[in-house]
């Protein structure tokens, strides 16, 4: 069993049913389920994910995330202390974004197996706690 990372773009083109990249993540959904891998995120994911439907003043499509976010399907990663010494040295080392931050410094803690991104940017990236750093190109599970 791995643990998978999803950063927040995967999420968002999962819900908002993006034509180009929904089919995709919903396929390596299905895959992670029949593989019964866990998938995971940062709690910071949540309140990026929520932004746009609040935003919209579109509350049942915040309930029905929350429910999604608060179920046994994820594991929702903290950002504690120490992960904030991580993200420092990530963002020091590698001249990330902080939001991207955040994600490597969550997943490096929880050591993940696999971080999954449509960042190329932060594909290119070996970051100590995470084992493969991948996008929606190619074979990923």
């Amino acid at each position: 069993m791995s643990l998978i990372y999803w950063d927040t773009m995967m999420f968002a083109y999962w819900i908002e049913g993006n034509l180009r990249f929904g089919p995709r993540v919903k396929a390596i959904r299905d895959a992670i389920r029949e593989r019964d891998d866990r998938l995971c995120t940062s709690v910071f994911t949540v309140g990026e994910t929520l932004a746009g439907p609040q935003k919209k003043n579109q509350p049942e499509i915040v309930n029905r995330l929350l429910q999604y976010f608060r179920s046994s399907e994820i594991e929702i990663l903290p950002f504690t202390l120490t992960t904030a010494e991580v993200y420092s040295a990530i963002r020091a080392q590698y001249r990330v974004l902080p939001a991207d931050a955040i994600h490597l410094a969550t997943a490096s803690q929880a050591r993940v197996d696999l971080f999954i991104t449509n960042d190329h940017h932060l594909q290119k990236l070996h970051v100590p706690g995470i084992q493969f750093i991948s996008g929606l190109e190619g074979k990923i599970i």
